[in-house]
């Protein structure tokens, strides 16, 4: 199964994924994709096996995604403070993977009736759901 984990900014979500993916030895091909590159950096230092940085690879690694992880604000243009490119955001939303989005509330994106979790709260919840898929 491949999985695509995208973050940007300083990358630290990611990297928590990454980590957390790692410890619960998930069967899954993970990717670290950052919209820069101390993101990618940082997710590599978590344990993904590859990563890349940019807009093109986040649009090639969409195509072939079983599951996308990231922030909510990936899947809006110009979010994390302009980070996320338009043909980023569609690159995701339009692919056919299945999308475990943290609603990280500093995005400009809250989603309703979704209770505020801690960063590891939600990185543990994130983790528990991929282990169920995988």
């Amino acid at each position: 199964m491949k999985v695509v984990l995208i973050d940007g900014q300083g990358g630290r979500l990611g990297q928590l994924l990454a980590e957390a993916i790692n410890a619960e030895h998930i069967p899954c091909d993970l990717t670290a994709i950052g919209t820069n590159s101390i993101a990618t950096s940082a997710m590599l230092k978590g344990g993904a096996k590859q990563g890349a940085t940019g807009e093109n690879p986040v649009i090639v690694a969409c195509r072939d995604a079983d599951i996308i992880i990231g922030p909510i604000g990936i899947v809006s243009a110009d979010s994390l403070l302009g980070e996320v490119t338009p043909a980023m955001a569609t690159a995701i939303g339009q692919s056919k993977a299945l999308k475990l989005l943290l609603p990280v509330s500093h995005c400009s994106n809250q989603v309703v009736g979704v209770k505020q979790l801690s960063m590891s709260e939600m990185v543990k919840a994130t983790v528990e759901r991929l282990k169920e898929l995988c």
